[in-house]
């Protein structure tokens, strides 16, 4: 079968995920055929750096030996088995592998297969974990604004992103948006609990009423709206606001996790110690489908030692699947063993700077965001003169300019809209200092055309 004919296939018989029509149906729709390392190949043979990690999720680079391998033995030995009134070696090992990297006593582990699953589990456990606790008015969330957090109808609620949502309402009541951290800044002598971001958290629980509401969820550095880092001790005051009222602090660490901040969790680099932990992505390097949330131990145990509870009454038929889990285990020990979190850390100021550098050249950019291998260059109709890009322009850029440009240069990332039009960064955590000026170089084109276009 060609590669055209397999082109041909998917435009007639696959549905795609969050991809317009017009897009599926062109000629030229790329067949991506391979990967090695930082690097994606499709049908045509052309080379293409892959600027996003898959999904935020490839951190240990594509084209591996060890970890297929790790998945063959694990299929040859025991295929499929649950963790349904019994358990299999896989699943006890990496959770246990997980368990050890997360931060204080985050060490029990539900397995699931997404993120979008792990935020209902998380959304599931807050609401019966009250319960069994005497508590069942406890059913309301307070999430932020532009915050995604999964697809599934109970994630897709407490998902702040208005246009992910409305097509599929009404949807779980009870969620509370408050806003996000976008501009807020500690001033000198001042604390994070002045800033009003926070203190809008507090004015939504207590308009809700405290004694209602079961979690906040919120992650360490927000994606949606452009790589969002939090300001210094904003951590710290969710966490304040979570014990004084009795509420569980969910940290959404699909995209954060496994080293993409450069550590294994990113509250920990934030210092805080959250209740629950949801998970995906980088727990497998995205070779095979898995996420879980972490919990608490005593939160786990007074939920299954309760007369009200006894079980966690959830559950998923993959959940914590024979092969997914010896994957996990296999990709957590490959990015321990090779220091990938230390490649993170080490190489984050020449990324930094790199970006800086941007920045400064192209009059279109009016900020970058981000830390670790997490970033988000922000544009704008011209920086010097403070003009705005017009809505059309912005469509312009996002739907035409930016993803001709990049296919001119062999880039693969993500022009994105949400709130503002951006363009995210998010390249494997194996990326060493060539990778990087590489990304960068093809970076910049994608900003000259940006430029051209806008001057045009």
């Amino acid at each position: 079968m060609t590669q055209s004919d397999i082109r041909a296939l998917a435009q007639r018989h696959l549905f795609p995920h969050f991809t317009r029509g017009q897009v599926w149906r062109d000629a030229e729709l790329p067949v991506i055929t391979r990967g090695e390392g930082c690097y994606l190949y499709d049908d045509r043979g052309r080379r293409f750096l892959d600027g996003l990690a898959g999904l935020f999720c490839v951190n240990i680079g594509h084209g591996r030996a060890d970890i297929p391998a790790a998945a063959v033995k694990q299929m040859e030995t025991l295929a499929y088995w649950t963790n349904w009134s019994a358990t299999h070696p896989a699943s006890a090992e990496a959770a246990a592998m997980i368990a050890e990297l997360a931060p204080a006593d985050l060490d029990v582990v539900f397995f699931v297969n997404s993120g979008s699953e792990a935020a209902e589990s998380a959304i599931k456990f807050a609401r019966q974990y009250h319960r069994s606790q005497g508590e069942p008015q406890r059913t309301k969330i307070i999430a932020r604004d532009m915050a995604y957090h999964g697809t599934t109808l109970g994630a897709l609620a407490v998902t702040g992103i208005q246009k992910y949502r409305e097509p599929f309402g009404p949807l779980m009541p009870g969620v509370r948006h408050v806003p996000h951290t976008l501009g807020a800044a500690v001033p000198d002598g001042g604390s994070a609990a002045e800033l009003p971001c926070v203190e809008a958290i507090v004015a939504a629980i207590e308009d809700e009423g405290p004694e209602t509401i079961a979690a906040l969820f919120a992650e360490p550095v927000q994606n949606s709206r452009g790589a969002l880092v939090p300001p210094e001790g904003y951590w710290q005051q969710l966490r304040e606001i979570c014990d004084r009222y009795g509420i569980l602090l969910v940290a959404d660490e699909v995209i954060c996790a496994y080293g993409r901040l450069g550590e294994w969790f990113g509250s920990a680099k934030y210092g805080v110690v959250p209740d629950l932990i949801t998970f995906a992505k980088g727990s497998t390097s995205g070779y095979a489908p898995l996420g879980g949330v972490l919990l608490r131990r005593e939160l786990a145990a007074g939920l299954m030692e309760s007369p009200l509870a006894g079980a966690f009454t959830h559950g998923a038929t993959w959940g914590g699947h024979p092969v997914s889990t010896a994957v996990a285990a296999a990709n957590l020990t490959a990015l321990r063993d090779e220091d990938v979190l230390g490649n993170v850390r080490g190489l984050e100021p020449h990324f930094q700077d790199g970006l800086d550098r941007l920045r400064d050249a192209h009059g279109c950019v009016a900020e970058w965001r981000g830390t670790g291998f997490f970033y988000a260059i922000e544009f704008t109709g011209d920086r010097l003169s403070g003009r705005p890009l017009t809505e059309a322009q912005s469509a312009e850029l996002v739907r035409e300019v930016m993803p001709k440009a990049m296919s001119d240069v062999g880039l693969i990332t993500r022009p994105d809209d949400r709130g503002a039009t951006m363009l995210m960064l998010s390249p494997p955590l194996v990326a060493d200092r060539a990778v990087l000026d590489d990304l960068l170089h093809k970076v910049d084109a994608v900003l000259s055309a940006v430029d051209d276009h806008l001057q045009a």
